[in-house]
């Protein structure tokens, strides 16, 4: 090969590393004073919960090992995900990184995927009340849902706890779910009246407000079905 073309075939070479890093020192979201190595190995953008740490690679990545869960919890052990009903499987992960993955701003987990509960080699034991055959069950089948959601269960504990049996875990609605009639009157069986109801405020202040003497358990008499704060013959109320 000639020196003419060894010296363009280096300076093609040099250009298009040129151009390369130009393009990753574009998309990087490390700061222009972190220096050049950290803008150019940056993989993406960070979340906007984890920007103040954009450029600082070893704030969370241990050098030879990436982002270790001790490393994590430097930041997070103060927070109660393993105290609290709804986010206390997390206590039992074995790698943060399992789930929640940096660098891909804010297209990271941003909401529950329950398939990743049933993926044992992320967890150090089974999770409560979890069967430990997951194999070929769904996320309905194998978890137990009121292991994490019994806390803020919106029946109040009258339809029971098989959560699986009307809902899904991508979703609280029920498909094509309609509501009984306008003119029922056994709104009782899945509706629980508010504490309020059976103390003094209830006949001084909500059956003043309604004009109308029902019952705690009459609950057609006073509200309408799409909406509790929707009262029959005055519209929408809400004294709190």
């Amino acid at each position: 090969m000639s020196w003419q073309r060894l010296s363009y075939a280096v300076f093609i070479a040099a250009l298009l590393v040129m151009v390369a890093a130009v393009a990753i020192r574009m998309r990087s979201d490390a700061p222009r004073d972190a220096g050049l190595v950290a803008q150019l190995v940056s993989p993406g953008p960070l979340s906007s919960a984890h920007q103040s740490f954009a450029g600082q690679c070893t704030a969370c990545h241990t050098p030879g090992k990436g982002v270790e869960t001790r490393t994590c919890l430097t930041c997070h052990a103060g927070t109660d995900f393993g105290t609290k009903q709804s986010t206390q499987f997390h206590a039992k992960a074995t790698q943060c990184t399992s789930c929640h993955v940096e660098h891909e701003g804010e297209r990271g987990i941003i909401r529950m995927d329950h398939a990743a509960l049933l993926d044992m080699a992320k967890w150090r034991q089974p999770l409560a009340g979890m069967s430990t055959n997951t194999r070929s069950l769904t996320p309905e089948t194998a978890l137990n849902c009121a292991s994490c959601h019994a806390f803020r269960d919106p029946h109040q504990g009258l339809f029971g706890t098989d959560c699986a049996s009307c809902h899904k875990t991508d979703s609280w609605k029920i498909a094509n779910y309609r509501h009984p009639s306008v003119n029922s009157t056994q709104c009782a069986e899945c509706h629980k009246a508010p504490p309020s109801h059976f103390m003094e405020h209830f006949s001084m202040v909500s059956q003043r407000a309604a004009g109308s003497k029902a019952r705690v358990d009459q609950c057609y008499a006073c509200h309408a079905t799409d909406s509790f704060n929707n009262i029959r013959k005055r519209g929408w109320y809400d004294h709190h």
